[in-house]
């Protein structure tokens, strides 16, 4: 069974080795020297960090400068080369501080197993829920969550559930009542309480399919009584057909294929396609590959991402509909830190 078969059967969940050997590979050779030069680059950004927290700097400083630096570390030397730098850092004096920040540690120590997992995103979206642990936090933790919270990637990810909730109900106002949703890779589905045609009883019926218990449990509790429908459901299982969905106006992933090699998401758009009505959209979101946080968040957060530039979402969505009728369009959030592939059919 390949490492694919395993990180997306339904069973066992988004792993960081599950998808290290694509983040990190590489077909550049490492040159001679390279892995010191870049140790001991890395070595100066922790260290002068490490002096920045015994002066009693100000967090925010220390955060920008050293999430800076981590970028450009991340950025300059070989992504085999990086990955070796990622312990080092993890295991450096100073992760002590980060980890103080109840959002940084959950990223660390995936409560749930897995990457990116829903109540990560409550961190994001500053979910009540998640308002205990940040109110017990130490002063340490506080600061570096003011940062953290207000990091562009993060900022980026509020935009999207306003976004996508925008674009649901801009099909459901167009569908009469009719309109009939498929979210994979739901998570708590927190753009649900963003729709105002949800909350108007203008949607027939919405899916939030998820791999993960916990959050199919959340949602189906969190929506009883109205058109969202939870359902225990992973990309396997919709690459496979294990399950009769139906059809649907608007299909949406937002926070999967971050996760997914290309061979994986191309699979899953055309299946996301044949389950499109006529004059249906399908949606898919990607971390653009320049986000400043990527160093930090591979380091300090342990969450490592599949990023994706330009011609990376056009090369999946060229493969997809390949021979289709149908109508292709990118676009970036506001600060360009998450990209948006947009496929509508024409018939």
């Amino acid at each position: 069974m390949s490492e694919l078969d395993i990180a997306f059967d339904g069973e066992s969940l988004i792993t960081p080795d599950s998808i290290a050997s694509q983040v990190f590979s590489s077909t550049n050779p490492v040159r001679d020297g390279e892995f010191e030069e870049a140790r001991a680059e890395l070595a100066l950004h922790l260290r002068v960090a490490e002096q920045q927290f015994q002066s009693e700097t100000d967090v925010g400083q220390i955060m920008l400068r050293l999430l800076t630096g981590l970028h450009h570390v991340r950025n300059r030397f070989s992504p085999k080369v990086w990955e070796q730098l990622i312990p080092i850092a993890q295991n450096h004096a100073i992760a002590r501080h980060f980890h103080e920040d109840p959002f940084t540690r959950w990223s660390f120590e995936k409560p749930r197993g897995y990457s990116g997992d829903a109540g990560l995103l409550d961190f994001i979206y500053r979910h009540p829920s998640k308002q205990a642990m940040l109110d017990a936090a130490s002063p340490m933790g506080k600061a570096v969550n003011a940062f953290t919270s207000e990091s562009p990637a993060c900022v980026a990810v509020r935009e999207r559930r306003d976004l996508l909730a925008q674009y649901v109900d801009d099909v459901a106002s167009s569908r009469g009542g009719e309109a009939e949703i498929l979210t994979i890779a739901a998570g708590h589905l927190r753009e649900g309480k963003m729709s105002q045609e949800l909350k108007n009883g203008n949607i027939k019926r919405w899916l939030a399919l998820d791999q993960d218990p916990l959050s199919v449990g959340a949602v189906a509790s969190e929506y009883e009584g109205t058109a969202v429908e939870a359902v225990d459901g992973s990309v396997r299982t919709v690459l496979m057909r294990s399950q009769t969905l139906g059809k649907f106006d608007f299909v949406y992933a937002a926070g999967l294929y971050d996760y997914l090699a290309d061979e994986v998401a191309i699979k899953l758009s055309q299946r996301c396609l044949q389950m499109l009505k006529p004059h249906g959209t399908f949606l898919f979101a990607n971390f653009a590959d320049e986000i400043p946080d990527d160093g930090y968040m591979e380091t300090f957060m342990n969450w490592a991402l599949l990023l994706r530039s330009e011609e990376d979402m056009w090369r999946i969505m060229r493969a997809t509909t390949e021979g289709l009728d149908v109508e292709c369009s990118l676009r970036y959030g506001a600060n360009k830190n998450i990209v948006y592939g947009i496929i509508r059919k024409l018939s």
